[in-house]
């Protein structure tokens, strides 16, 4: 079962406030469009790039993937959405389309333990990057992709995209930047859908039209099953870390913003597979974190089985302060006063009659695509001015780091202080061998030295 699957639509009230805070990209008449590839045309993938063609007159001239299948379809999709009608060119290795070097900007949306070497790559490539979350599946890789954007001086917005959500914009300047709720000194952020894969897939071929050999890359080859590709790779840690990888992410990431945190002081977690322990899935099934950020707590949890505390809110964050309390998701917010006062309701608003490709579009989070326009928006524009986008590649290494040691610190079983400054836990030897995963050969694990 995936994440899809659990993601209900709003209304379709629009935040006119809060999306006046995007700076729009404007095009004189003469101005080229931006020549965009994109590498891992599967569900986001394509998602990201149908979201920038809805805000931009790019040229689409590049697609990769390591499925024809997928590949042929993504292209045939394009052609029809693209003004110029043309399909793109067809790679089944990111090299080869970087290696042209043709391209203004590149979309990543492979799976997660893709993320960090072709983001890189395309680093090397001069191109500007839009990059999934999260950075990298670890915490030396992921710091390498930070060095690299400096080095070669690209501009690179990470798939955090609840920076853009409109609704959530409002929320925070109004209620937390605004004061409304008085200091906050502890902040719940959850998921608690069902969304872990459940069963025992038997193993099998894969299929004649994946390269199965570089779809796995870096990552420990396993034996394919159906779960592998694609989209069921979340099951396996192999290629991610788990609901806290994709999941609290993003969440974490979204408070930092509204909060406007840094990195945490320390991070504790516990949990594990409690309750599915006969399933092909190896990721947890529970698990709590706390990121402490000195004056602030970030408590995390998740669960993929019973009941959910609040059905309104399964993937959300709650923040409490002194003047009243705010729930936030992608879906709404709430703002409950201290003392009695009126809740403040706000829905997510999906621009469907703004954008009525959405209503029909396959498998897309229509809640999320205004979310990803603006996210495009800010990306164009910081690409004319080269500042750092909303979402800077550091910005969303500091929360795929958080993450990171939230699962180291449930397989050592104790809490990790991390130093953000050498990019260290503190006084722990055994956690700091694993900051790094071993890499397949022949893939060579980067560095932030060897970028």
């Amino acid at each position: 079962m995936n994440r899809r699957d659990f993601l209900r639509q709003g209304s379709t009230a629009l935040a006119l406030t809060a999306a006046a805070t995007y700076v729009p990209t404007t095009f004189a008449a003469a101005d080229k469009p931006l020549r965009v590839g994109l590498i891992g045309t599967g569900w986001y993938g394509k998602a990201d790039l149908l979201r920038l063609i809805q805000v931009s007159p790019v040229d689409v001239v590049s697609l990769c993937d390591v499925d024809r299948t997928m590949l042929a379809e993504a292209a045939e999709l394009v052609s029809q959405r693209q003004k110029s009608g043309k399909k793109p060119r067809l790679y089944s290795d990111f090299r080869r389309m970087l290696g042209e070097k043709d391209l203004d900007l590149v979309l990543i949306g492979t799976p997660d333990h893709w993320h960090a070497l072709t983001m890189i790559e395309a680093c090397r490539a001069g191109v500007d990057i839009y990059v999934q979350k999260p950075t990298g599946v670890d915490i030396v890789e992921s710091q390498a992709m930070v060095a690299a954007a400096r080095k070669y001086g690209r501009v690179v917005q990470v798939g955090t995209q609840r920076r853009s959500t409109p609704h959530l914009i409002e929320a925070r300047d109004r209620f937390i930047r605004g004061g409304a709720l008085g200091k906050i000194a502890y902040v719940e952020i959850c998921c608690y859908w069902h969304m872990r894969a459940e069963g025992n897939p038997p193993d099998t071929d894969p299929p004649a039209t994946l390269d199965y050999d570089l779809w796995t890359g870096p990552a420990p080859m396993r034996p394919y099953n159906k779960w592998v590709h694609p989209r069921g790779w979340r099951a396996f840690m192999e290629y991610g870390n788990g609901i806290v990888g994709d999941m609290c992410v993003h969440m974490l990431d979204m408070v930092r913003w509204m909060m406007d945190l840094g990195w945490p002081v320390s991070v504790s977690s516990t949990g594990g597979i409690l309750v599915d322990k006969t399933g092909k899935a190896n990721i947890t099934d529970t698990q709590h974190a706390t990121f402490d950020f000195n004056d602030v707590k970030v408590v995390w949890t998740h669960r993929t089985w019973g009941e959910m505390p609040d059905p309104d809110y399964p993937w959300a964050a709650t923040f409490y302060g002194e003047k009243g309390t705010l729930k936030a998701s992608v879906f709404r917010t709430d703002f409950i006063p201290s003392g009695g006062g009126k809740v403040v309701h706000q829905d997510v608003g999906m621009e469907l009659e703004q954008y009525p490709e959405d209503k029909t579009e396959k498998d897309l989070e229509k809640h999320c695509a205004p979310a990803i326009r603006g996210h495009m928006r800010n990306l164009l524009a910081c690409r004319e001015t080269r500042a750092k986008p909303v979402a800077d590649i550091e910005q969303g290494h500091m929360s795929t780091t958080s993450c990171i040691l939230a699962n180291l610190s449930l397989k050592l079983g104790r809490s990790l202080k991390w130093d953000a400054a050498s990019h260290s836990v503190i006084g722990d030897p055994e956690a700091n061998q694993l900051l790094a995963r071993p890499y397949r050969e022949p893939w060579v694990h980067p560095t932030a030295a060897t970028v």
